[in-house]
């Protein structure tokens, strides 16, 4: 109850910026609510930004994102900067110096004395096409450069470093800069849909000086190492919503009665709240699979990339019509700000747009197949774990397998989003048919792979939905 208290407050208060002081002089300081703080506080001393970096034992970041889950359903905005911090690590050690003089500091499980980090790619002409970036970098001396230009979008700003890309005469690098740095200048606090507790900015960069992170001319290679963790926290998020979500209708269903019966006694009622509950815990067992495969030596670094590729943008597209539904579910009442569900509704497509939206996550997919061809069958490989447990699934299995030999019969983009929301559910069905209890496992390749709808709340006939609820939140 105390951390939902002050994400509701960091929620009403949303952040401003002091762009100058009384006597004219240039600030750029953004004022938080102390509840964001206090949330922020807690995520960095729990260790969400540095677990897996400080104590790299077996299962570190399966462990890490299991508090990730957990803290993102208090407040969805505040584990940006959590993210981020997490995430920065392995593009710094792309240059041992500079990992030297901040790791220690992002790693810090004080929040006080610690630092974050941030990113900051994104520019008005170009959005996710980086490389038409137009800020240059201008050389000092050794590792040392000076940007000239702006980020159309700088996520919490506040952060003590950030990550960013600029051109060089090799083309698109990587620099680290620091916050604190005079030629640092925050525009304006971007008017958002939703996550609203999260100060998100436009900023320019007038001789801000910054060290080279990674070989100069590869700044899209270097960063991406910190792209795919926070797209792993992209599925970790969303699945949060869900799971949020779910437990929300579910305990309104058990507490609400109509037409003189609980709604949750009613068949049409439960079948929308199984149908929740496996798209929830599909989600969830999903993301901490590949969460595992962090973990994992280099050997998994194929199936690692290529599932990051595939599963942030289904879980992340999913996340949307899920909230819409556990949102319906409450009826008039979750229409009202006071039930949650409508900051949870405007909170979740942002994981959708972050690090990629749709069809670049899609495309990033259709890369790896063409460009790195171990992904795909390691991907596969991992798939046809669960072969010939579930007659369905081996039916998907190969429908996908023909659909991707067809794909140089016509333009591979038209088909993309298909392929990869194909490819997502044969994993999402694999993992579920190894580690789920069967009543789950069965109803997703039901409703799934095999005669259920495209709304929430069309599982076929058959479905266990008693034992589904029970497991999704016990009576």
């Amino acid at each position: 109850p105390e951390a939902i208290e002050h994400s509701e407050r960091c929620e009403r208060n949303e952040p401003r910026l002091v762009t100058h002081d009384r006597y004219g002089n240039r600030v750029d300081e953004v004022e938080l609510d102390p509840s964001w703080h206090w949330l922020l506080r807690e995520a960095v001393e729990r260790e969400i930004t540095s677990l897996p970096w400080r104590d790299p034992q077996p299962g570190a970041h399966v462990a890490r994102a299991g508090l990730f889950l957990v803290w993102s359903q208090t407040n969805a905005g505040m584990m940006c900067p959590v993210s981020m911090t997490y995430a920065v690590i392995p593009a710094l050690r792309e240059e041992p110096d500079v990992a030297a003089d901040w790791e220690p500091l992002l790693t810090k499980p004080d929040y006080a004395a610690g630092a974050l980090a941030g990113m900051a790619m994104t520019e008005k002409q170009g959005g996710s096409d980086v490389r038409a970036n137009t800020t240059r970098a201008e050389p000092l001396g050794v590792g040392w450069f000076e940007l000239w230009g702006h980020k159309w979008f700088c996520s919490y700003p506040p952060c003590e470093v950030f990550l960013t890309l600029a051109q060089t005469e090799a083309g698109l690098s990587c620099f680290l800069f620091e916050s604190k740095d005079p030629g640092f200048r925050i525009q304006r606090l971007k008017e958002k849909l939703g996550t609203r507790s999260l100060p998100s900015s436009e900023v320019e960069y007038a001789g801000v000086r910054a060290r080279l992170v990674g070989e100069e001319g590869r700044g899209v290679a270097t960063i991406i190492r910190m792209v795919n963790h926070t797209r792993l926290d992209c599925m970790l998020g969303s699945s949060a919503g869900m799971r949020w979500g779910t437990v929300q209708a579910i305990h309104h269903a058990r507490n609400r009665a109509a037409f003189g019966k609980q709604l949750s006694e009613q068949p049409a009622m439960q079948n929308v709240l199984a149908d929740l509950a496996i798209e929830s815990e599909a989600a969830t067992a999903t993301a901490f699979r590949i969460a595992r495969a962090y973990d994992e030596a280099d050997s998994a670094a194929p199936f690692r990339r290529f599932a990051t590729a595939v599963m942030k943008y289904w879980i992340c597209k999913r996340a949307p019509g899920h909230a819409n539904e556990a949102l319906e579910a409450h009826g008039g009442n979750g229409y009202v700000e006071e039930s949650g569900l409508p900051r949870l509704y405007r909170d979740s497509p942002l994981n959708s747009i972050w690090e990629g939206s749709g069809n670049v996550a899609a495309l990033d997919v259709l890369r790896a197949m063409m460009k790195e061809p171990d992904g795909l069958p390691a991907f596969f490989a991992e798939v046809k774990e669960a072969a010939g447990a579930d007659a369905r699934l081996d039916a998907h299995i190969e429908k996908v397998a023909s659909d991707i030999a067809k794909l140089g019969e016509g333009d591979p983009q038209w088909a993309a989003r298909k392929l990869v929301e194909d490819l997502a559910l044969a994993l999402q069905a694999s993992v579920l048919v190894r580690s789920a209890p069967p009543a789950v496992a069965d109803a997703f390749c039901a409703g799934r792979l095999g005669d259920g709808g495209s709304a929430f709340g069309t599982l076929p006939k058959g479905i266990d939905s008693a034992a589904i609820l029970e497991r999704a939140l016990p009576a």
